[in-house]
């Protein structure tokens, strides 16, 4: 199976803005301030289409779909919480916490992917857990290592443990679990996303170890990675607050590439630039907006295509 992909879905918003819903537990949501949502959304947009430029200069296929204003869907951004697309034909539907970003999942989507060729044979939809109060936010919540069949998973509200281990039976991942935390007013929280805090490449993996308290947790977490030949590039909490873990490596035109923010990039030092190098050139874009308000990064924005062609 492969790690990487070089097609990704992107969703351009139309209503961005702090969703209140979602920063009950999204401890990286920050107030507005007084700017307008209006305002707010025209940076975000801006954010949206620099990143979907630079993406595609290098070759990157972005197919991109606009959000609808029918709905109240503030984080319609973040499509991989609630979709993921596999190389078996298989397109997963997930159960999200927030009522509001239900409202995202969209049929059209489905039939706009097969429209540019894409074969779907199976959608399997794990949204009924939402009526149990039980969720399992996609790709935000699980970190799949396609390749060595695996998926890590930090416990929270929004990555429930045996809706977690059923969907690793149903697709034959093994499940990697664990509790992740981060600082918050003086004490420890759950992050509420797994790819907040780390990320699987091909040869690589970028992780805030520090954030998993339990050293037994921590050392079957590094255990697995290492087993499988990651290089493992360690990042620190205050990082992780700079969506230094919100990372996605994507296959362009001539090579690969780690796509993360501008606050993420920044935040590296030289060295753990250099680690990562080894492995992939990096492609980074400003996305303070998307940023402060969503509490999501570059990572969250692409939901990874990994589909058969239809020939």
């Amino acid at each position: 199976m492969q790690q990487i992909t070089n097609t990704i879905l992107m969703i351009r918003p139309v209503s961005f803005r702090k969703n209140e819903q979602t920063a009950v537990n999204n401890f990286y949501q920050k107030d507005s301030n007084g700017m307008l949502p209006a305002a707010i959304n025209v940076k975000a947009q801006q954010e949206f289409d620099a990143l979907v430029v630079k993406l595609q200069e290098v070759g990157v296929s972005v197919i991109v779909v606009d959000d609808t204003k029918d709905t109240d869907t503030p984080d319609s951004v973040f499509p991989n919480n609630w979709i993921s697309f596999h190389e078996s034909g298989d397109v997963i539907l997930y159960p999200m916490f927030a009522e509001n970003r239900r409202l995202e999942r969209r049929e059209d989507i489905l039939d706009i992917i097969e429209d540019k060729g894409f074969v779907i044979n199976d959608v399997m939809d794990y949204t009924s857990a939402e009526e149990e109060g039980v969720f399992l936010e996609g790709t935000g919540s699980i970190v799949l290592d396609r390749a060595n069949n695996k998926a890590y998973c930090a416990l929270s509200p929004r990555a429930d443990e045996d809706l977690f281990i059923e969907f690793c039976e149903d697709f034959e991942f093994s499940p990697i679990i664990f509790n992740a935390y981060q600082t918050v007013d003086g004490n420890r929280e759950l992050i509420y996303h797994t790819n907040v805090m780390m990320s699987v490449g091909e040869t690589f993996a970028i992780i805030c170890s520090e954030c998993i308290d339990d050293k037994t947790e921590r050392k079957s977490v590094l255990e697995s990675l290492k087993q499988d030949g990651k290089e493992i590039i360690y990042i620190t909490e205050k990082q992780v607050n700079a969506f230094a873990g919100n990372m996605l490596q994507l296959q362009g035109a001539d090579k690969n590439y780690l796509v993360m923010s501008e606050s993420a990039y920044n935040s590296l030092n030289k060295n753990q630039i250099a680690q990562i190098e080894k492995h992939s050139s990096i492609l980074y874009s400003n996305l303070d907006t998307i940023e402060k308000y969503g509490g999501g990064s570059a990572r969250c924005m692409m939901a990874e295509v990994f589909l058969p062609k239809d020939n």
